[in-house]
């Protein structure tokens, strides 16, 4: 059993808040241990796994996984191994998405990108090297029925594939003048089927029913078309980099929801997919669960928009900082 792993075994605080800081705690020390920077691997390439992994994040996918199991009913140990497995990918995305062949950006969470830091051959071997050690990491997890790690495994695959966020970087570079729905095609692909592997793998862990498995998924998909569209937003020439932590006018002369509807649409966009979240997120494990009192925290604190009652309360205001991060 890993040191992360016995801190959330038996835990039980009374706040939510506490609870989830607590996880977010785990995730980091897990995450130091299966990517240790000591002894004879202690090299760039390490290095680099290592800073593109633990830079400053909110930590959203891999906590959507232990929340979401533990509200489902789940306390497995391995939580905390898939958790991070999911996060690694994440990484391995950000790294390569910023690449200069890529959208060449030079800020990265606040800091230099890993290319910017490593040069451009190590980061695609880090990247190559943490998408190995997520699958690693799901293929040896403990306390997993082996049936359920091939799943988990499948399920990840598929993510990261020609039908998941491969395909959509590919549709971003590539996609050339596309209509609104196109765009929200590959927004799915780029953001929320990273969302909703979290979920998935929550709900495989947990074995929980097919109903609720799929709102859980249209959750994540909702809210990914939430956050691509601020990252919309977040790309503005004349945003502060120091506010949003990564380059502006990435997305000048690309296909986005912003250039294509304006302003005003891409607000109500923004509204109606934050509505929908909150609600595909009540149908699965009501409003008073952890995962939904985390998801709406972020949505108050970083949008300037909050769920109240079912809706969406100040949901025309201009997101600034919905991080996905």
């Amino acid at each position: 059993m890993t040191t992360a792993t016995r801190r959330i075994e038996g835990f039980s605080l009374a706040d939510s808040e506490d609870r989830i800081s607590a996880l977010r705690d785990c995730i980091e020390q897990r995450i130091e241990e299966l990517l240790d920077g000591s002894g004879e691997h202690a090299d760039l390439l390490t290095a680099a796994m290592r800073a593109g992994t633990l830079s400053a994040g909110k930590r959203m996918r891999p906590l959507l996984v232990m929340l979401v199991a533990r509200d489902l009913g789940c306390t497995s140990p391995a939580l905390v191994d898939v958790a991070c497995a999911v996060e690694m990918v994440h990484a391995a995305s950000l790294m390569l998405d910023d690449m200069p062949c890529m959208d060449n950006a030079q800020l990265r969470r606040g800091k230099p990108a890993i290319h910017v830091q490593y040069g451009e051959d190590v980061t695609i071997l880090a990247s190559v090297a943490l998408l190995s050690r997520a699958f690693g990491v799901l293929a040896t997890a403990h306390d997993i029925p082996p049936v359920t790690r091939a799943r988990l495994v499948a399920r990840l695959a598929e993510t990261i594939g020609t039908q998941g966020l491969v395909r959509g970087q590919y549709e971003d570079l590539h996609g050339g003048a596309r209509s609104p729905e196109a765009i929200a095609v590959t927004n799915e692909l780029k953001t929320g089927v990273l969302l909703g592997v979290a979920v998935d793998m929550a709900a495989i862990i947990a074995q929980t029913d097919d109903e609720i498995a799929r709102s859980l998924r249209a959750f994540a998909m909702a809210a990914g078309h939430a956050f691509q569209i601020r990252d919309d937003f977040h790309d503005l020439p004349g945003n502060d980099s120091a506010v949003t932590g990564k380059d502006t006018g990435k997305d000048l002369g690309k296909s986005t929801l912003l250039a294509s509807l304006g302003l005003d649409e891409a607000h109500k966009r923004l509204a109606g997919h934050l509505h929908d979240a909150e609600r595909h997120l009540a149908d699965a494990l009501g409003s008073g669960a952890d995962t939904h009192r985390f998801v709406a925290s972020l949505f108050a604190r970083s949008a300037r928009q909050r769920f109240a009652g079912g809706a969406v309360v100040g949901a025309t205001t201009r997101p600034h900082a919905l991080s996905v991060n």
